[in-house]
């Protein structure tokens, strides 16, 4: 969702009158966002069918197949001449109504989905955020590198004013730990018995995602007061995520698409630990930015023992950090967001062609 509101926003600038339409899943998480950014919100259904179990397949068939006539219709009513995806189920009854439309697609994370997979079948033009990417498509795919696209607010603030939005220290280092919007169990609760063990070196900004805020709160609670005033949980953060990405020195993360570009573009090292219930894409991204000498790599079950000799080793090494530091901004790519809205611009401009064609 969030890269293609970089786009958005890119577009925008350009071509402030354009019309939009976001395309949702029914009871999506997004619409709220999105309707919050002024963009009209249509829901239609959408389902998996990989991997979901034979009981749960018919139906789910089903589902697709009413989102392919729902999508027909808003298709029909809209008009659109060009369509942008960035993946999810949703965009699969939606590229296939609309196959005669041009068509862009942004694979967010080194190995694309199913859906993903799916749509490029579809699609004019396949942007990349990374060229190891490419080995994924066939090799006369027209594919295209541009970077991870990033919002223009995320990049706004300076190191000083990051730290003071967040109520740090200035000259203490700061370690940053989140898990994503809804927070990490097997992260959270790695941190929580370690604070003491970190907070004497450091301080902590913590997203412990809304579900496991009660238990944040309770931590820091615990703590004697002299460390507890460097212990920083938030249930989330909105408008200041970009301040904690500034003013973190490292940090402990799942390892989603967002950590290819966000983590790059601040220059951030990063203990990634990617989520292991699920198909492997968070392992194939930590894996790419290990690679390149900016992360270490953690798995999910070995966390709770080496939290705390990581990051006191590497918050301890100045030059093996700023090793990954280096390393990182070499993997920005901070015009991702206008290179991709540039590719969706030309494609719109090619529908009359096809329509006459």
């Amino acid at each position: 969702m969030y890269p293609a509101l970089a786009v958005i926003e890119r577009v925008r600038d350009l071509h402030p009158d354009l019309e939009l339409l976001w395309v949702g899943g029914e009871g999506g998480m997004e619409a709220e966002l999105v309707k919050r950014e002024g963009i009209p919100y249509q829901a239609v259904a959408a389902a998996g069918v990989h991997g979901v179990g034979l009981r749960a397949l018919p139906g789910n068939l089903a589902r697709l197949s009413r989102g392919y006539v729902q999508a027909r219709r808003v298709l029909a009513r809209f008009r659109p001449d060009v369509l942008f995806f960035t993946g999810g189920y949703v965009a699969v009854p939606v590229a296939l109504a609309g196959r005669r439309v041009p068509t862009a697609l942004y694979v967010p994370d080194i190995e694309p989905g199913l859906a993903l997979k799916v749509l490029s079948r579809f699609a004019d033009r396949i942007v990349l955020t990374a060229p190891r990417s490419r080995q994924f498509f066939a090799a006369d795919a027209p594919t295209t590198v541009t970077g991870y696209p990033v919002r223009a607010a995320l990049l706004s603030w300076d190191v000083e004013a990051a730290r003071a939005a967040l109520e740090l220290e200035a000259d203490l280092p700061v370690l940053l730990v989140f898990g994503g919007s809804k927070g990490a169990r097997s992260i959270n609760r790695a941190l929580f018995p370690a604070l003491e063990a970190l907070l004497p070196q450091m301080q902590i900004v913590h997203i412990s995602g809304t579900l496991h805020w009660g238990e944040a709160q309770q931590a820091r609670e615990r703590l004697p007061a002299d460390l507890a005033a460097r212990y920083h949980p938030f249930p989330y953060l909105h408008e200041r995520m970009g301040a904690a990405l500034r003013a973190a020195d490292l940090v402990v993360a799942r390892a989603g698409a967002s950590t290819l570009g966000e983590f790059p573009l601040f220059g951030l090292p990063a203990i990634l630990v990617p989520y292991p219930y699920a198909w492997r894409y968070q392992r194939v991204n930590a894996q790419y930015l290990a690679s390149q000498g900016a992360a270490e790599i953690v798995e999910d079950a070995d966390l709770a023992e080496r939290l705390v000799p990581l990051v006191n080793a590497l918050m301890g090494d100045a030059e093996r950090l700023n090793g990954m530091r280096q390393a990182m901004l070499r993997l920005a790519r901070p015009d991702a967001a206008a290179a991709i809205a540039a590719e969706v611009i030309a494609l719109a401009e090619t529908r009359g062609e096809r329509t006459t064609s």
